[in-house]
């Protein structure tokens, strides 16, 4: 594959349909899905010594859940996707920071450079 199809191949692949899926609609209440799509790529060309060209390249794309436009009564709402891997992974950092900067007080006070109040 040239650089040139690549390109045109990666262009090609990147459409609205892949940001936002097929409404469907249940009891007059219509979900419209909704994704952030992130893609990148690279290539390049170039000759040996004995003056043979090469070139190549490549391309990806990731996607995940963004949440779903609610269509209801005429009225439209947004509902975000809840990344649960992402909050519990905020949680832990804060938690260890936390205790992070507990244990350093705690060692102060102990070592007298910090007065305790109460």
């Amino acid at each position: 594959m040239t650089l040139d199809e690549l390109i045109n191949k990666a262009k090609d692949s990147l459409q609205v349909t892949m940001v936002y899926g097929e409404p469907y609609e249940k009891d007059g209440v219509t979900v419209i899905p909704a994704a952030t799509v992130m893609g990148g790529g690279g290539g390049g060309g170039g000759r040996d010594e004995q003056g043979k060209q090469g070139q190549g390249g490549g391309f990806g794309v990731t996607a995940k859940p963004a949440g779903a436009f609610i269509i209801k009564n005429g009225e439209v709402r947004w509902e975000p996707a809840v990344d649960v891997n992402r909050l519990i992974t905020t949680v832990g950092v804060i938690a260890l920071a936390g205790l992070f900067i507990g244990t350093r007080i705690a060692r102060r006070r102990a070592a007298g450079e910090i007065e305790s109040s109460g």
